[in-house]
């Protein structure tokens, strides 16, 4: 029999910090308010990006930044916000054409701030080379947003022969993890409260489209890709396994857990697996396919950690199972809810 704490009671008429962690409450919110107030469909499983109805060669999304601080170790909301949008195009296998970026900020901040916002949000959109073609700016009273708010939208080409999908991963597969786990959730954390962690550890945002375009001759092979942000690699695994209907085994032993990560974890009580990232994904690639492809990612400076994970199995559908350091199953559940709020 298998034991589960149940997820912290809440009032359900009142939106609550949880709802928007990435973990269970996130999920019943989208699927209880979100998708039936918009008119979306329920049953289709939620996607990095969305392809275009008639194209579905183009593909689309949409993501706001909340951080808190604004800059922080290893970068700031700006690049925070570009980095992103252009991972979450890259994760359906997209390049990133154009963005839009929208602004809501405080009356109150200081202008040199903001201009240091977008300023790091221009330069990080020149580095990918994709253009910034629209926005919005709107400015709102003290007390009604927190300093400085961005949302940044991209529309991407998808590369051929690249059909990622969270519904695509098959039993067999293999699970490759492109770097370490834990680094931006510490960092943010430890700036945040003052923890001094932050003087040994940095933030990993970066943009993945180039370790995407170094699995592109794999093709048909790579069946899913995720980054695993708002409730670390543990949220991106279920979710990927609940969605695709398998079961995921992953080795403790092949966790990439910065010792800084780790000591800030032990200190805190948190889990590594359930602490955002915003520079590595997963990917789950047919057997025949993982042993090249993870060489291809450790081609380039931000793959150069790539790991092999584990497996996918045939089921239990939706469960994933941490094969720990003495050969013992634990399970690793879809967290609740509020792990560390204001992330990205």
């Amino acid at each position: 029999m298998t034991l589960a704490c149940p997820p912290p009671g809440h009032d359900r008429e009142t939106l609550l910090l949880g709802h928007g962690a990435g973990g269970r409450m996130s999920a019943e919110l989208l699927r209880e308010l979100v998708l039936p107030a918009l008119g979306a469909s329920q049953d289709g499983a939620l996607e990095d990006a969305a392809l275009l109805p008639g194209d579905s060669d183009l593909a689309l999304s949409t993501d706001s930044f909340v951080v808190d601080p604004l800059v922080f170790p290893g970068g700031d909301i700006g690049s925070l916000a570009v980095h992103g949008t252009v991972n979450d195009l890259a994760m359906r296998g997209a390049l990133p054409s154009a963005l839009a970026v929208a602004v809501i900020a405080e009356e109150g901040l200081a202008l040199e701030e903001l201009r240091g916002a977008l300023e790091s949000a221009g330069k990080a959109a020149r580095d990918v080379g994709v253009p910034v073609l629209t926005g919005d700016t709107k400015v709102v009273g003290r007390g009604a947003a927190d300093r400085l708010f961005l949302t940044t939208t991209g529309i991407g080409r998808r590369i051929p022969g690249l059909t990622p999908s969270v519904t695509r991963a098959r039993p067999g597969d293999a699970v490759l993890l492109s770097g370490p786990i834990g680094l931006h959730g510490t960092t943010i954390l430890s700036t945040r409260e003052g923890l001094g962690f932050e003087t040994s550890i940095a933030s990993d945002t970066r943009p993945l489209h180039r370790l995407v375009t170094a699995l592109a001759p794999f093709g048909e092979a790579v069946h899913t890709l995720r980054d695993p942000t708002r409730g670390g690699l543990a949220a991106a695994l279920n979710e990927i396994a609940r969605d695709a209907r398998i079961g995921v085994t992953i080795e403790e032993r092949a966790l990439p857990v910065p010792e800084a990560v780790g000591a800030a974890c032990d200190l805190l009580g948190l889990d590594p697996l359930v602490v955002a990232n915003e520079g590595c994904l997963v990917a789950f690639v047919a057997p025949e396919a993982a042993d090249a492809a993870l060489d291809a990612l450790r081609t380039l400076p931000e793959g150069t950690e790539a790991v092999r994970l584990g497996s996918a199995a045939p089921g239990p559908a939706g469960r994933v199972e941490l094969r720990t350091l003495v050969g013992a199953g634990r399970l690793v559940d879809m967290p609740p809810g509020e792990q560390l709020p204001r992330i990205c």
